[in-house]
């Protein structure tokens, strides 16, 4: 690993825990049924009993094992130690069925075989990527000929967003450099005074769908979607249950955005 991948894995490491505990992932109500996916991914991945189905960047694993639940035959990958050891301990505890591979997205074909009907992937996992087009052979190589992948994902026109709301303050277009960041607290908790460096990339639409293409894969479609289903930043606001806008800006911006792609047999 890299300096700045080394720099990201501790401080998803440090998140494990406090996530466990936040009320953001309300760990006790998965623990009692809860699927933790939302109906934009369920609708747009449809049936998935008795596929298997690989899932890249999983955190604790509360997805992978929401998959589970639903009848996959589910693995999921993650580079952080203490996020993988929580979703086997979920898995264990729960009697739900998964495999846990701890591994950089990139070093997974050296710990992980097999071919899979379905790869999935969802929400806030590309900015964490420095090199898309090697991301998309990652997925074409264990992607089953016939087989699907899906992503779904913030838009990256929304997080060129700065707090206020306002002003378009970072990049669209992927570059190598990445932009250091001195983070405070996470998405799912507020903790002031505790802060860690991350390193995070920028990306575009173009170089999503090209780094999927370029290794063989047609896409089935790309949606983008006036809404997000989570409230990360300040200047939205709830419309309705679970879908937030940006609440300074008349016109309709895409918050997030889907793609589903095949492998030709």
């Amino acid at each position: 690993m890299n300096k700045y991948t080394k720099s990201n894995q501790s401080l998803w490491n440090s998140w494990v825990k406090t996530h466990a505990e936040s009320k953001y992932y309300d760990l006790e109500s998965f623990k009692d049924g809860r699927c933790s996916l939302m109906k934009t991914e369920l609708d747009e991945v449809g049936e998935v009993n008795g596929k298997s189905l690989l899932h890249l960047q999983c955190h604790f694993g509360q997805d992978t094992l929401s998959w589970a639940r639903r009848g996959a035959d589910v693995t999921g990958v993650d580079f952080a130690p203490e996020a993988i050891s929580l979703a086997k301990s979920l898995s264990t505890e729960l009697n739900l069925k998964a495999d846990f591979v701890c591994s950089d997205i990139y070093e997974l074909p050296s710990n992980l075989e097999g071919e899979f009907d379905i790869i999935f992937t969802s929400y806030g996992v590309l900015a964490w990527l420095p090199d898309l087009a090697k991301w998309g052979e990652i997925v074409a190589h264990y992607l089953k000929p016939g087989g699907m992948f899906y992503i779904v994902e913030f838009h990256p026109l929304t997080t060129m967003i700065d707090e206020s709301g306002v002003r378009f303050e970072f990049p669209y277009f992927h570059s190598e450099k990445a932009i250091k960041y001195d983070t405070e607290g996470s998405y799912a908790y507020e903790e002031k005074g505790i802060l860690h460096d991350s390193y995070e990339w920028p990306f575009g639409l173009g170089d999503v769908v090209t780094a999927l293409t370029l290794p063989g894969l047609k896409i089935e479609f790309l949606h983008e979607f006036p809404y997000n289903n989570y409230r990360f930043d300040p200047y939205t606001k709830e419309i309705a249950p679970g879908r937030f806008v940006h609440k300074g800006i008349k016109q309709k911006l895409p918050h997030m955005f889907s793609i589903r792609a095949t492998k030709h047999e």
